[in-house]
């Protein structure tokens, strides 16, 4: 196996700190892998907390369903008050019933409510959320993927600008000597004016290359702390390796790893699963329902003032007495008389204004009880029109639906799979044949540099051969960095890392 290491080293990171105007005011970098860096997109990531915060809800959706099986208790309480005055019972007034001049009075009660329901739709519920908060969590793993990838990318983004900030660095070094030598050879007339001229150009256009590649660097510094959820104010050090190693993956292999790890395939299945339960569900609405409530309650009444009542409890004292009085009467004149009665007995007394007035002190809380209530009713609903079978023919379509999704699903999955990994074969290939060219063209500016010396070649032969070896160590590192991130690709299509497999 070659490996060509890449480290993650930060070159130029004097010039870029140069290059930034707050560079002075930033905190000492810190070394970050990229384990780390992932660690910490999961952790501050913006997007991904959005998605994660899902799994919450999912939990209370649960918790709520399994709640739904308990029986609901509710209680309430109240007061009012009514104002004295003449009131109306429907086209009878109060003074037409004999009550003249009532008072204000004073009300509260209380009640107690238990209910129960339980239909198919009340059983079936807590395998459904169940259900639906394994989709959530499928849905946080393909997030997760995402984020994966997306970090990887970044990172390796950021690498590359390195490495492409370090072969500009020797390119000016390299410019730098030639420009020596060219002067060193005019000086002894082996050289003219313009091989030192054209030196001095390959100078200038080397530091225009760092100034170009220091801020595409730091652009895609930004792009990595924008992914990991940080102030673009912080500085690190990106200390991770990646090895150029050759891919002798088998296809079929990857397709049935990628068939269990595949976050996207694995959502699809979970909502999938999820939408079995809809459809359950939907068809419960045929079934009966059985509800169920009992409660208990209470009430007190209290007149702004006893006058009235204490007169009515007069009045009613007085009507017994006279009717008394008038049986009395009637049984002396019979002709065999009966005994008569004492109507003084039907006296108003002191204990019965008394307990008048004590009756009457019942707000807020001397509450008279009123009869408990329990009932039962068994609900069979037998025509409703169509919404209940059109409710089941939909939750059924979006059943059928997954199912065509995850076909869709495994099919994009063999054909990224193939794709990929002939890309990513073909990368591998691609980086040896620049890294072999590289090395030929180490040996050619060598050689060319030489026979400048000993006046063998002109100036511009010396000037092409750094042109080549500028132009192959560049391919390299494009060609390099292309295959780790085709194979950044292939790992989120698998769902799983392949630099062990």
């Amino acid at each position: 196996m070659l490996k060509l290491g890449i480290p993650a080293t930060v070159a130029g990171l004097a010039i870029l700190a140069l290059a930034s105007p707050a560079a002075g005011q930033e905190d000492e970098a810190v070394d970050l892998t990229l384990e780390e860096a992932l660690v910490t997109a999961r952790q501050y990531n913006p997007a991904f907390q959005v998605v994660r915060n899902g799994r919450a809800v999912a939990d209370w959706d649960v918790k709520s369903a399994y709640g739904s099986l308990i029986p609901s208790l509710s209680a309430n309480a109240g007061v009012s008050w009514q104002g004295g005055g003449e009131q109306v019972f429907g086209s009878i007034t109060a003074a037409e019933l004999g009550v003249v001049d009532p008072p204000s009075y004073y009300f509260s009660s209380y009640s107690l409510g238990l209910s129960y329901l339980l239909d198919g739709r009340t059983i079936l519920q807590p395998g459904q959320a169940k259900a639906w908060r394994t989709a959530t969590e499928a849905d946080i793993r393909t997030a997760d993927a995402e984020l994966v990838l997306g970090v990887t990318q970044a990172y390796l983004n950021v690498l590359n600008e390195q490495e492409r900030l370090r072969v500009a660095r020797e390119e000016l070094e390299r410019a730098e000597y030639n420009v020596r030598l060219a002067r060193g050879r005019r000086e002894v007339g082996s050289a003219t004016i313009i091989d030192v001229q054209q030196a001095e150009v390959a100078v200038g256009r080397a530091e225009v290359a760092i100034l170009v590649t220091t801020s595409d660097l730091e652009a895609q510094r930004f792009e990595l702390l924008r992914r990991l959820g940080l102030d673009l104010d912080r500085r690190h050090d990106l200390t991770s390796t990646f090895d150029l190693f050759e891919p002798v993956f088998d296809g079929l292999d990857l397709y049935d790893l990628a068939l269990d790890m595949n976050p996207t395939l694995g959502a699809l299945r979970a909502n999938r699963d999820a939408s079995d339960y809809d459809v359950r569900i939907a068809k419960s609405a045929y079934l009966p329902r059985l509800n169920v409530q009992a409660g208990i309650g209470g009430f007190t009444r209290e007149a702004s003032n006893t006058g009235f009542l204490l007169a009515q409890g007069q009045a009613a004292a007085q009507n017994q007495m006279q009717n008394c009085a008038a049986l009395n009467e009637l049984f002396r004149r019979l002709a065999d008389p009966l005994p008569t009665q004492d109507c003084n007995a039907f006296a108003f007394t002191d204990a019965q204004r008394d307990a008048i007035v004590s009756g009457n002190s019942q707000f807020p809380f001397n509450f008279t009880a009123q009869p408990a209530q329990v009932g039962l009713t068994v609900n069979l609903p037998i025509f409703q029109g169509l919404n209940r079978q059109r409710d089941v023919e939909a939750a059924q379509v979006q059943r059928e639906d997954f199912d065509y999704r995850i076909r869709e699903q495994q099919l994009a999955l063999q054909a990224e799979i193939g794709s990929g990994l002939a890309r990513l074969r073909a990368a591998y290939q691609a980086a040896l044949i620049e890294q072999r060219n590289q090395q030929l063209a180490d040996e050619q500016l060598r050689l060319a540099r030489e026979q400048y010396q000993l006046g063998f070649t002109s100036f511009v032969e010396l000037v092409e051969a750094e042109t080549v070896k500028a132009q192959a160590d560049r391919e390299l590192i494009a060609a390099v960095f292309a295959y780790h991130d085709t194979l950044a690709r292939l790992e989120a299509v698998v769902g799983t890392s392949l630099r062990d497999q």
